[in-house]
């Protein structure tokens, strides 16, 4: 492989590559990125060309492409390269636009019913002259992603931070519960069973939840294998169904709406690992003034509501 190919190598043709990785065909990455099917063979050509290897197998006919070893390879590195040029359009825009007196700010559900709105009224009341843009999902990795891209400023997250240009501050600790039906004998117990004894519980669990993921990982590690019969990204869906006896779920307490009278909240202790409830942005972008005072006023809330979190409510 030459090195001096590499000198032809251009952002638009690693744009090319990501596209058709995300769509499996040449037509699907055109329509993505607003370029003629023609174009981006090209581009992928010029690509080849330059490194000196097939990076796309073209199977023929309806089949999905794919990519090759090198291709898997060049990808890894096409997509840190894309984001940061798509982060770097987002700083000049919002310098161009005067963006520096807005926020945009990712966020999920249980930060969206139990801390979000305190937040709000204290951060509009402290900087009334800028101006919060909200996008929630169900999925961190799906706000991590935005925040890769440049589309949002902050996303509230969890630690460790997965791999990718993220810097983030813990915020507060959220202990795990067990959601039973009232009526359920753990609930007439008080108290949660014993970790091995998760096993033997059918279990309601999450889709797309990081958090979620490694807890269940952390439960494996030590043995623990849930019997999971429905997975859901919506808390009041997975309260719902454990209310009606459908099975436990284990949860974090900010995700549990302890006013609900047809479940018990049981407090598991030490025995799980606590959810870190964090706030990141992009390391490699300029933080604005609204994106760090937005970061101060939410740091200072969540140390005073650390306290009200820091030991699960009894059995409803």
């Amino acid at each position: 492989m030459e090195r001096d190919g590499w000198l032809r190598v251009e952002v638009r043709h690693l744009a090319a590559l990501r596209a058709v990785a995300q769509e499996g065909s040449f037509g699907g990455a055109a329509t993505r990125l607003g370029y003629t099917q023609s174009a981006v063979s090209q581009q992928i050509a010029t690509l080849e060309r330059a490194v000196g290897e097939r990076l796309v197998e073209r199977p023929g006919g309806p089949r999905k492409i794919s990519m090759t070893e090198a291709g898997t390879v060049l990808l890894r590195h096409a997509e840190r390269i894309v984001a940061g040029m798509e982060a770097a359009w987002a700083d000049l825009e919002a310098l161009a636009s005067g963006g520096a007196g807005s926020v945009r700010v990712g966020t999920y559900q249980s930060v969206g019913a139990r801390i979000l709105p305190a937040l709000m009224g204290r951060f509009v009341t402290e900087h009334p002259g800028v101006e919060v843009l909200l996008t929630e999902s169900g999925s961190d990795r799906e706000l991590l992603d935005q925040l890769e891209r440049g589309e949002i400023d902050l996303s509230f997250t969890v630690l460790p931070l997965p791999d990718g240009p993220f810097e983030g501050v813990e915020l507060m600790r959220d202990p795990y519960v067990l959601m039973v039906a009232a009526d359920h004998p753990l609930a007439e117990a008080g108290a949660a069973p014993e970790l091995g004894a998760l096993a033997d519980l059918s279990m309601i669990g999450f889709r797309h939840c990081i958090a979620g993921e490694r807890t269940d990982e952390y439960l494996r590690s030590q043995g623990v294998h849930l019997q999971v019969v429905f997975r859901s990204d919506d808390n009041g869906t997975v309260q719902g169904l454990v209310g009606a006896g459908m099975a436990a779920a284990l949860v974090p307490l900010l995700a549990a709406d302890l006013g609900d009278e047809r479940v018990a909240v049981l407090p598991m202790g030490e025995s799980v690992p606590e959810r870190r409830i964090a706030i990141a942005w992009h390391r490699d972008r300029a933080l604005s003034p609204a994106s760090r005072a937005f970061i101060e006023v939410t740091r200072a809330l969540c140390a005073e509501l650390q306290p009200t979190v820091a030991v699960a409510a009894p059995a409803g």
